[in-house]
């Protein structure tokens, strides 16, 4: 006589997701394989994201991959592992995307809010302050000029008040190459010139100019305004290349010449 092998016909009965072992003659047990669960005659694959989030982060989704295996990705908004994920801050880059003088606050997942600061106005995305600031930003206006201002400022201070004002400003080159500048500063005159190039009670956009033929500047004396190819011309030599940087008390506008009272 030979024992009986249980397990040599249809795996003993046991799952396919099972092993088979004899036991005694004509006996068996069934084990599941790893990775699954039952009395081994049925076997059902384990998920491990069922219990505890299969380890993952609470901030990450668990997905099964096979058998009691499974891959944790953090969720939109977070960056980690999937076992440890940390909340990425939209305002922590470039300001979220939210103008240079704005506040940008974190509001929810993925969310961000844009406010102006104080003395800005906008949608926060675009912020403008008053002329005196937005001169300070404007990318083509010279050291040299910006310098000219803060010497001048307790003349000119006026220009950072509620306006309007409508303001000329000579271009970089210009200002940098033009020996008078220095001569002006020394002779304590820029004040002078530089009231010439500006324009009280009055928000003066390029538009605006095209229809008049003169202006009145802080300084007293007139600004000729003629239209010429295409283009306004002051005093029939500096020529508006730049226009209608609007700030919250007034606007900017480039010229490539600087203006003589």
């Amino acid at each position: 006589c030979s024992a009986i092998d249980a397990c040599e016909i249809s795996n003993g009965g046991c799952s396919a997701k099972a092993e088979c072992r004899r036991t005694t003659p004509g006996n068996r047990a069934c084990i599941c394989n790893a990775g699954y669960t039952g009395d081994g005659i049925v076997c059902i694959e384990i998920n491990p994201c069922l219990k505890n989030n299969g380890g993952c982060d609470r901030n990450a989704e668990c997905t099964q991959t096979g058998p009691n295996e499974a891959v944790c990705n953090c969720l939109k908004g977070y960056s980690g592992d999937g076992k440890r994920c940390t909340y990425i801050s939209l305002c922590s880059q470039n300001n979220g995307g939210c103008s240079e003088f704005a506040i940008c606050n974190d509001t929810e997942l993925t969310e961000r809010t844009c406010t102006c600061k104080p003395n800005y106005i906008g949608d926060g995305f675009k912020c403008r302050g008053n002329i005196f600031q937005v001169k300070c930003c404007m990318c083509l206006l010279s050291l040299i000029f910006l310098q000219i201002f803060n010497i001048m400022a307790l003349s000119i201070k006026d220009i950072a008040g509620p306006g309007p004002f409508t303001l000329f400003v000579p271009r970089t080159d210009i200002l940098n190459s033009d020996p008078r500048v220095k001569d002006w500063i020394a002779k304590g005159v820029m004040a002078q010139v530089l009231r010439y190039h500006i324009v009280g009670c009055a928000n003066l956009l390029y538009n605006d100019l095209t229809t008049v033929t003169n202006i009145t500047s802080l300084h007293g004396d007139l600004i000729h305004i003629s239209y010429s190819q295409n283009s306004l011309i002051l005093n029939d030599k500096a020529e508006i290349i730049l226009s209608d940087a609007v700030g919250t008390n007034g606007v900017i506008h480039v010229i490539n010449q600087i203006l003589v009272p």
